[in-house]
């Protein structure tokens, strides 16, 4: 979707990001990001609307599911699910791929596998997502973007080098951050005061708020 150039993240207040990345804004897709890169950070924060703006940045089709989409009661449900996503990604490729709530189903395996119900489908979709994921290389086009709030429950098989071994910090917008938001959803407004005033006093007075939270 065009309209999630990066020009629409400051509306989460994730334009300090968009900078501190610019040096991929010219970059072919294979050069933007390495295959797979973790978006972690607390809920609200704009991890989709940051994935949505790499894709409209770079002109290419985005692909979003939801980690626990993956998860069935019926067995070979999930693994299949995953071998449809990433064969339209790569018949349509270059393009990009969103996992949120990747936890969902990543979550580290421990010595009998998964903890509670459902672990042979759940280790079974992992499986093969990781197989999905190394089955192709950047020059393949499809770079892999997931979304985290729990980076540290995560398994390790998923962010050994040559999956999601970038994590890229998705967090609450500081008071600057807070400041431009307001300033998005004030404008057009008739308001007394001027926008900047007003967005600089409620910025002051929401510490600790996400993009969404502001939104709303």
């Amino acid at each position: 979707d065009p309209f999630f150039s990066f020009n629409i993240v400051v509306f989460f207040g994730l334009d300090d990001l968009m900078q501190k990345n610019q040096q991929g804004r010219s970059q072919r897709l294979p050069n933007l990001v390495p295959k797979g890169a973790l978006l972690c950070g607390p809920p609200g924060t704009g991890k989709t609307l940051l994935a949505k703006a790499v894709a409209g940045e770079a002109g290419v089709p985005f692909y979003s599911i939801s980690g626990s989409d993956f998860i069935e009661m019926f067995v070979g449900v999930g693994p299949s699910r995953v071998r449809d996503l990433f064969k339209e990604a790569r018949t349509n490729s270059p393009c990009i791929v969103f996992i949120d709530e990747i936890d969902a189903v990543g979550r580290q395996r421990g010595r009998g596998g998964f903890s509670g119900g459902g672990n042979d489908e759940r280790e079974n979709t992992l499986n093969q997502l990781l197989v999905e994921m190394d089955g192709f290389t950047p020059t393949t086009g499809v770079v892999v973007l997931a979304g985290t709030n729990r980076v540290d429950i995560l398994d390790q098989a998923l962010t050994r080098p040559g999956r999601f071994d970038r994590q890229i910090m998705v967090d609450k917008p500081d008071l600057q951050g807070r400041k431009e938001i307001f300033q998005v959803h004030l404008k057009g407004l008739t308001l007394k005061d001027e926008v900047d005033d007003i967005a600089g006093r409620l910025a002051g007075l929401t510490p600790g708020f996400a993009g969404a939270d502001i939104a709303n």
